[in-house]
């Protein structure tokens, strides 16, 4: 049995990303933040559509249209294909542990 919150990586330079399921067209990630934020100017601009749950901590996610959402623990987003997307802020004193599904709708089955 695995623990979602054991092992979490210590802050480094950059966000921490964990693979925890993939399957072709589907997998799971673990990520932690820690006052990790996109570079100025970036935008994900993915193909695959991306549901995100904020376990811990807090962030804030901002929408190439000027929405900024800022997110707590349990707060969840759905992110579809080519939605203009960023991570704003993650706090710097914490964690901030999401749970991202990411799922390639061009995939079948």
């Amino acid at each position: 049995m695995e623990n979602f919150f054991r092992d979490v990586p210590v802050p480094g330079p950059d966000e921490a990303v964990e693979v925890l399921v993939a399957q072709p067209g589907f997998r799971i990630e673990r990520i932690v933040s820690h006052g990790h934020h996109s570079p100025e100017g970036f935008w994900y601009d993915q193909s695959e559509h991306e549901w995100v749950l904020l376990l811990a901590g807090a962030a804030v996610v901002a929408f190439d249209n000027g929405r900024a959402v800022p997110l707590a623990p349990g707060d969840w987003l759905e992110l579809p294909p080519h939605v203009r997307h960023r991570v704003a802020w993650t706090d710097p004193s914490t964690d901030t542990i999401w749970l991202a599904v990411h799922r390639d709708v061009r995939a079948r089955g």
